[in-house]
């Protein structure tokens, strides 16, 4: 009992500095949960994954930023949230805020993962991101949920108006480089995962050279990042 005890302690104090970042108190065997990526548990002989937090933080985390997007932006209509949600949700800005909080030294990885720098992967970081929402979600409820994310993805969703996230990336892509003479835009796209966490990766093509890569959790999601990129690349040009 004492040795229990004793481990409990371990492990919520390892998880301090984290829950005083977030302003809340979490039930630290949850978030060990949060933290264990299928390799760690494949080795280990376990049998739960942080899989289950990730998909249902997943859904938590898009219906709070909609919510967010649609009262703060009552004068943009749907072609032009859809976008800025993306510069939101996307692989690349959840992995940095998952940086921001240093989350990348809780994730419990197999021996795979770990030498080939698993913690700094942004797959690995918004998976884990993701999952602690779900934590955060089953523990505290949807309200503080919201404040507490909210308070996270701010400096992102500043940045990605400014950004011109809001408007419809290819769009105006498109219209930026038909003003600079350019021949021809297309996207090139590969993914890889498996069929219930499939990623994506497009290549905005201008003239037939590469100019930047977008991430995403769908086609449409890679192809607009990787146009916003191209659009803050050329645009000095214009």
């Amino acid at each position: 009992m004492e040795h229990t005890t004793a481990v409990r302690f371990l492990t919520s104090n390892l998880y301090s500095e984290l829950l005083e970042q977030l302003g809340v108190d979490l039930d630290a065997s949850l978030l060990e949960l949060a933290f264990t990526h299928r390799s760690f548990a494949y080795e280990a002989g376990l049998t739960a994954t942080n899989e289950r937090l990730e998909f249902l933080g997943d859904s938590v985390l898009g219906m709070i930023v909609t919510e967010e997007l649609y009262r703060k932006y009552p004068e943009l209509d749907e072609s032009r949230l859809s976008p800025l949600r993306s510069g939101i949700v996307n692989m690349r800005a959840l992995a940095d805020i998952a940086r921001s909080l240093s989350l990348g030294k809780y994730i419990r990885l197999g021996k795979g993962e770990e030498v080939t720098n698993g913690r700094d992967k942004n797959s690995l970081l918004a998976d884990a991101f993701e999952a602690l929402i779900g934590a955060l979600y089953i523990s505290t409820g949807f309200e503080k949920t919201s404040e507490c994310l909210l308070k996270l993805v701010a400096p992102t969703l500043n940045n990605a108006m400014a950004m011109g996230a809001g408007l419809d990336g290819k769009t105006a892509l498109q219209e930026l480089v038909a003003s600079l003479g350019k021949a021809t835009l297309e996207y090139q796209v590969t993914m890889s995962g498996p069929d219930h966490d499939k990623s994506f990766e497009a290549t905005a093509l201008v003239g037939g050279e590469a100019v930047a890569i977008g991430t995403g959790k769908s086609k449409r999601e890679a192809e607009q990042s990787a146009a916003r990129s191209a659009f803050e690349i050329l645009k000095p040009q214009s």
